[in-house]
């Protein structure tokens, strides 16, 4: 269980996967007002003390442990086992996110920290109710429910955190909107421009 006040966490940045929609680019280089998605990411775990990239290695002005999901394109939970076992250091809880959420800020993460206090984590709810890809989790509860390798291959983040007791924590703002094709990328781009956040 959470405890509350905010100690030292890690940070574990999914940006491996496939992007179909968006014809096989690269998430984490694709740019917003001439900042890309990795950096906005990294912006908003800027509290973190170590942070893990699961995806391929670009260029960025923070120190980061890049690695592959194993098994490759094995989804979500296969990409967060990777990076939980890619930690140089344990810490209480992770910061989960998807590169691909221009509008999470570090405040997200404060917010979430708080609301996972008396819980095993917090999950982000978009405005529709869903449990977004940014989570708060208890690294000790991870590593309880983990399955083996073989069991992480396309093991959906639903399942793997199905036994969490989980805080839901409401958006702000655009918090949970995610790039998923061009026509979401252009309308980011264009809020941002806008400043309409």
């Amino acid at each position: 269980m959470i405890e509350a006040g905010l100690s030292a966490f890690a940070a574990i940045i999914l940006a491996g996967g496939q992007a179909t929609r968006l014809g096989g680019a690269d998430k984490a280089s694709i740019e917003i007002d001439g900042r890309t998605l990795l950096d906005r990411a990294l912006e908003s775990v800027i509290d973190a003390s170590e942070v893990v990239v699961v995806g391929h290695p670009v260029p960025t002005d923070r120190p980061v442990t890049f690695v592959l999901e194993d098994p490759r394109h094995g989804g979500p939970a296969a990409g967060l086992l990777t990076g939980r076992d890619s930690l140089l250091r344990r810490f209480p809880t992770l910061a989960v996110l998807a590169v691909d959420m221009p509008h999470l800020t570090a405040s997200t993460f404060r917010r979430l920290h708080e609301g996972a206090v008396g819980h095993e984590g917090a999950a982000l709810v978009g405005a529709d109710g869903r449990r977004q890809l940014a989570y708060v989790l208890e690294t000790a509860r991870l590593d309880a429910v983990r399955p083996d390798r073989e069991g992480q291959h396309n093991l959906s983040m639903k399942a793997l955190l199905a036994p969490f007791d989980l805080a839901d924590v409401r958006q702000v703002g655009r918090e949970a909107q995610d790039i998923d094709t061009w026509t979401d990328l252009r309308d980011a781009a264009a809020e941002s421009e806008t400043g309409d956040r």
